[in-house]
Formats: C-alpha cells, structure tokens, sequence
C-alpha cells in the first residue's frame, strides 16, 4: 500500500533522496531515538520523541499528533473551545482535538551533540486527506520565498541574538509551583553588566560559551561571533548569511540547544526580550536582510554602478518596511514583555524611521562599503518572536514596496526626536494593524491572521486579568 507521503506527492525530489539516506545515517549515528517537533504558532517546538525502529513508517505515513497544539497560547493553555460545535474552527478536523499529520522533512535531520544517540528531524502538518495545514508557520515562510523566486529574487538574511545566560539556583520543582505556566527558576548572573564587549569580562564567562560554541559548529549553524553584551548576564551570537527560510531554521534550532545545553551545565538559557531581574537590559534580536537577483547572484539592493546608497529595488523594499512595520508588529514582537524594551536612547527604537547606519533608528540600511554586503538591518524584533513569521512578516512587507514602487522618506539622524510614528507600545496595541493590514491578509491569508489575533487575544486577556506586583505596590497600602 502506498504511504500517506508518496500518495499525496508531499516531497520534493530533494526530499525523496535524504529520505532514502537517512537509515545509514541511524547506524551510523548509533541513533535509538529521533526527536521528530514542528514549530507551533509561537515558535515552540512540539512533536514526540520516535524509536529508530518506528522512523521508516512515520517516512512513509507521517505521525499523528494532536491538533489541539494549534489552538494554545503561551500558558500552552488551549483557548478555542474545540469541544463547543461552532467555536470557530473551519475545519472538523480540528473539532473534538482531533488528530493532523505532521510529516518528517528528511532535509533536517541533526545529530544532537548533546543527547548522544539522538536524532533531531523537523515536519510539516497536513491534514488527513494530505491538504496542508495553512498557517504552519514554516509553510508560510516558505510560500514567501516561492513568491520571491516568481520574481528571479531569493531572500537572504542574517542574525544577531542577544539573551540572557544566567547559573540555576533554584529550577522550583515543588508541587506548589506547578501551574500554567509554573513559577520561574531562580537564578544567579554569570557576569555583571556595563561591560560591554570587555575581554576580561568576557573570559570569565567563555567555558560556557564554549559549549555553546562547540555544540553550534556540531550542528552546521554559521556562528561567526560571540560576544559581551551590555546588561548584567546578557550575551549576544550572530550568525552569518543564509538563503531562503535558512535563518528561521537556525534561530529554532541554536534557541532550542542553547536552553537545553545551558540547563545541562547548571545554566539557564532565557530569550525573554526583558526579564525581572534587577538592572537588566531588554534583548533584541536584530535581523539583516536583502536580496539577490537569482540568475546572476549580484545584490539586488546594491547600486548597478557601485555607488553607496540603496538601488531602486532596494528603496522600494525599505520603504515597505516601513509603511507596514506597524501592521508587522505583532509578528516581529509577539509577546506582552517585548514591547516594553522601545524606549528613547535605549539602541532600540521607539518609532517608524530610518537611517544610515544609525543604530537608534528601527531599520539601519547599511550601503556604504561592499555591494555584496549592502542590507538593511531591521531593529525591531524580539528573540522570543517565532522566527518563521518574523521573515514571513519582512518578505510579505518588502514584496508589497517592491509591488507598488514605493519610495521611502529621508534618512533620520536623530531617530528618537524626529516627527515619525510611534510603534504599538503594547500587544493589544499592535494587534489592530495586523487585523486591519491587507498588505499581511494578502501575504499570511485571512485565516491566518484572524487565527493568530484570537490566541494572542486570549494571552492579552490573561494578562489584562492579572494583578501584578506594581499595582499591589502602588494600591495596597495607599488606599
């Protein structure tokens, strides 16, 4: 009998070959275990953890998870009520948390170095009857790149992460810290702040990042620095330039080991954009990006004659940036915390400007030296956005400039005093210019957007709910 994957022609050709090389890889490997996940709406990975022996059928026939994964916020609470008919769900198959397909993507595989004899493999859901999933965030960045190449154009970019490392004290495994979500590990800082890019600093914290270091060039990831940043425990890696969804898959994997690894070692991993620990820095994670004709290979944003500055299809790109960076933001910076890092002189931006080379200003357009390298560095995005939709959210905004041959504003010098809009500075702030944006229903689907709108309402509404410390602080003993 035919399997689930062939049936439905659901791999390239590309696939099929990985596919038939993957049993070598599990001898060789010593492999006994294959974590087989999908990145949900937020970027985190869910999947299960298959036997060897069980990985040829889930080849040929995918494996059944629950669809209710789909449907969670944050707390991993589900928030559509799927045992209520008429709830909302389009399709029944997501009525009564019924089961999806997630098929293996053989191009992934990874040999996890820290979990000897464990194999690492990303999937694509689909529905039963071999229809995809529409708003699998991997499918939709890839579906971004496919309407770039129409155009001769692929899309390139870059990373530079901050985060936060700090030792576990604490990881509060109690009962009574159990809940959704559980209370927060205690932790200790690995270095004081506020010395930023110091050498001496920095070698008291590289046994560590060495681990990291090591275990990144194990796993093929194009690290290119590692560095001190300027908040207490906080640290920074960039990354160098991949094509197409190259990025996002790296972003996922390096977010997925740095948690796991530094846990191993007594650490805790956090890309929490702004913790509550005393005196700490906000993360940001600032994603550079052009694009390259196809055919040729040359820069598409550099000048034909090598003059600085942008080429015609470069300021097209910018400026739908930024004429839907507002609409964009929920996917750029998708969490209550992440806005709370736009503040004035903070090298995060508090407004939709930009510059040349101005680290103040949201999108930072780099053209003055090598044409190879000219790109735009947008400054917006927070290292806890799901990195599929954060390039989703770039391609579908640039794409649109291109489309309309838009031209952007002047260069600012001074991004935190010119007369520019002011991003979203909260979620619930932000998520009206997604819902009201063609430019993203048109790019991501009305389905999409609407599905993302209703989970991150939900989060919203846990939030809004909530009574926090500043306001016990503020209120109890004062009235």
């Amino acid at each position: 009998m035919t399997g689930f994957v062939a049936r439905h022609d659901l791999w390239t050709a590309e696939q099929t070959a990985a596919a038939k090389e993957l049993p070598r890889r599990l001898a060789e490997g010593h492999v006994h275990s294959v974590r087989l996940g999908f990145p949900d709406l937020h970027g985190v990975l869910r999947g299960k953890t298959l036997m060897a022996a069980s990985l040829p059928d889930a080849l040929s026939q995918g494996m059944s998870i629950t669809s209710s994964l789909l449907l969670k916020d944050t707390s991993h609470r589900t928030v559509v009520p799927v045992f209520s008919a008429g709830a909302g769900i389009d399709r029944a198959d997501l009525q009564g948390a019924g089961d999806i397909i997630l098929v293996p993507d053989p191009l992934s595989w990874k040999l996890l170095p820290w979990a000897p004899g464990t194999a690492w493999m990303l999937g694509d859901l689909y529905f039963a009857d071999g229809t995809p999933y529409p708003w699998c965030p991997r499918r939709l960045a890839k579906r971004a790149v496919a309407r770039l190449a129409g155009q001769g154009l692929s899309f390139m970019s870059g990373l530079e992460v901050e985060f936060h490392l700090t030792r576990l004290l604490d990881p509060r495994l109690m009962p009574d810290d159990a809940g959704q979500p559980g209370t927060p590990p205690d932790v200790a800082l690995i270095h004081q702040g506020y010395a930023y890019l110091t050498e001496q600093r920095y070698d008291t914290i590289e046994p560590l990042l060495d681990v990291l270091r090591q275990t990144c060039v194990a796993l093929d990831l194009p690290l290119t620095s590692m560095e001190l940043e300027f908040g207490p425990s906080q640290v920074e890696f960039v990354f160098g330039v991949q094509a197409g969804i190259g990025s996002a898959d790296a972003m996922l994997l390096f977010r997925n080991m740095a948690k796991q690894v530094a846990r191993r070692h007594g650490h805790h991993a956090s890309f929490m954009c702004r913790p509550a620990l005393p005196d700490a820095m906000s993360s940001g994670w600032h994603l550079h990006q052009s694009l390259v004709e196809t055919a040729s290979g040359r820069n598409a944003f550099a000048q034909a004659d090598g003059e600085t500055g942008l080429s015609p299809l470069g300021r097209h790109y910018l400026a739908g940036l930024l004429d839907h960076a507002a609409a964009a933001m929920p996917l750029t910076t998708p969490t209550i915390n992440g806005y709370k890092r736009y503040r004035a002189n903070s090298l995060a931006p508090d407004r939709i400007a930009w510059g040349v080379d101005n680290r103040g200003a949201m999108l930072r357009v780099l053209a003055k030296g090598s044409a190879s390298a000219t790109r735009i560095e947008n400054r917006v995005g927070e290292p806890a956005a799901n990195p599929y939709l954060y390039l989703a959210s770039q391609m579908v905004s640039g794409m649109a400039g291109i489309a309309a041959s838009a031209e952007p504003p002047e260069p600012v010098d001074s991004p935190y005093e010119v007369p520019a809009t002011h991003l979203p500075t909260s979620l619930e702030a932000a998520l009206p210019a997604l819902e009201a944006s063609t430019v993203m229903r048109e790019g991501l689907s009305d389905g999409f957007v609407d599905h993302f709108a209703r989970i991150k309402r939900a989060e919203v509404a846990r939030y809004n709910a909530t009574v926090t410390d500043w306001e016990h602080r503020e209120y109890f003993d004062l009235f």
